[in-house]
């Protein structure tokens, strides 16, 4: 059967994106897939992207549209830095999103999580989906990949996470997405926004937790069979 394949499709981040809050601080990771229609443009990208020294921004859904967002986003927290002569607080930062997000809403197909540490409020996630609606959350998660993911966060996420339990539930949560979803995939990074600054990780594919077909079999009969002497006769006619 022939299917219609769009090779010049817009470049779009079918994406996992999570931020999530912590004793202390917050945590945000994202997988590394861009995709063109079909085809995979870019395995390793950098979707957590730098809006002040405290802020930073998981980006989804159109590549161009969200680079965009971010790019005057970070000039208007620049300008506003330098007029306060202090660094804006996350939730500054996030209503310059939501701005921007809802007065071009019939034009952009982009999903944000704004995250970040200022000395007023700590640590803070504001999830922003397409129509601009402005969202603060003990955790976000966003993208394709969070269609799989909801139901984990419910279980898994609990008040009162040390820096590393916050870290390692991201890190699991994307490496599910990634065995499920087909438009995530890569390695995944990670960003911990706290008072003492800004950490980022990197998780290659080798380095991330193995989910069900994924693993060896064990104790199975494919044990017994393993060895040549082993094996089964094939079946004849």
């Amino acid at each position: 059967m022939e299917k219609n394949l769009d090779f010049n499709a817009p470049h779009s981040m079918g994406t996992t994106i999570i931020g999530v809050t912590y004793n202390g601080g917050v945590v945000l990771g994202a997988d590394s897939r861009t995709s063109t229609g079909i085809y995979v443009a870019n395995r390793a990208s950098d979707k957590i992207t730098q809006l002040t020294d405290n802020v930073y921004v998981c980006r989804s859904g159109s590549a161009a549209d969200s680079q965009i967002v971010s790019d005057y986003v970070r000039y208007f927290l620049h300008q506003h830095t330098i007029q306060l002569g202090q660094p804006a607080t996350v939730k500054v930062a996030a209503n310059l999103v939501r701005l921007l997000a809802y007065n071009n809403k019939n034009m952009l197909q982009t999903g944000l999580i704004v995250g970040g540490w200022d000395k007023y409020d700590g640590g803070k996630i504001y999830g922003i989906p397409l129509g601009g609606t402005l969202i603060e959350q003990p955790f976000a998660i966003g993208g394709s990949g969070s269609s799989y993911l909801y139901g984990f966060f419910d279980q898994a996420w609990r008040e009162g996470m040390t820096k590393d339990e916050a870290e390692q539930l991201v890190v699991k949560a994307v490496s599910l997405a990634i065995a499920r979803d087909g438009a995530s995939g890569g390695v995944v990074r990670t960003v911990i926004i706290n008072s003492e600054g800004v950490t980022r990780n990197f998780y290659p594919g080798d380095k991330l937790p193995l989910w069900h077909e994924e693993l060896e079999p064990q104790n199975s009969l494919l044990d017994i069979w393993g060895t040549p002497a082993a094996s089964p006769e094939p079946m004849r006619e």
